[in-house]
């Protein structure tokens, strides 16, 4: 296996703290010393925590919109794609016991200044709704109105169902929201 460069090795020390132990909670400091990097190795390659962040959610986008894509694609539900995002969901929270979602997580934690970092989560919300979107208008039993309506009221399901799993520990609310999703699309 070949051996992560310094960079690599801060993003992935980075994400692992960012996302389990919270933005606010993790040092530059830290992530030095887990990482195994010098300071100024650190500063070679990012000017600041916030940056280290912003790589950190590119990196997630990328690595759970590819985990989503190959759930829906290995696990056809007769109700559709959508539906089968739930699936996704219950794995995906279930493998980080119940973490949540590292956008809703650092979202929450951010100084209002760190403006890059909200870029990024924005970003990842508003290209997971057009993913949304886009399914709906492919299956074509909806209007492109009927598609943009029904995906943001799915979306809302979804985001409110990762966020009560966290709080509740439990697989329950992604059911639930399923359930929801599945009348939704009746």
């Amino acid at each position: 296996m070949k051996k992560l460069g310094v960079r690599e090795r801060i993003i992935e020390t980075a994400s692992r703290l960012f996302y389990f132990n919270g933005y606010n909670q993790t040092g530059i400091n830290q992530i030095i010393e887990e990482a195994g990097v010098a300071k100024a190795s650190l500063y070679q390659h990012f000017r600041s925590k916030e940056d280290i962040a912003v790589a950190y959610l590119t990196g997630r986008h990328t690595m759970w919109m590819g985990k989503l894509n190959d759930c829906i694609s290995r696990n056809s539900h007769e109700k559709g794609k959508i539906v089968g995002c739930f699936d996704y969901l219950s794995e995906w929270l279930k493998e980080v016991d119940y973490r949540g979602c590292g956008w809703q997580n650092i979202i929450t934690d951010l100084p209002n200044d760190h403006t890059k970092i909200r870029d990024q989560a924005i970003l990842h919300k508003n290209e997971f709704r057009n993913w949304i979107h886009t399914i709906l208008k492919e299956e074509e039993r909806y209007s492109v109105n009927e598609a943009v309506d029904l995906g943001d009221e799915i979306l809302i399901l979804i985001e409110g169902a990762i966020i009560l799993s966290q709080i509740q520990k439990n697989e329950w609310p992604i059911k639930i929201a399923k359930r929801a999703c599945v009348r939704l699309l009746n």
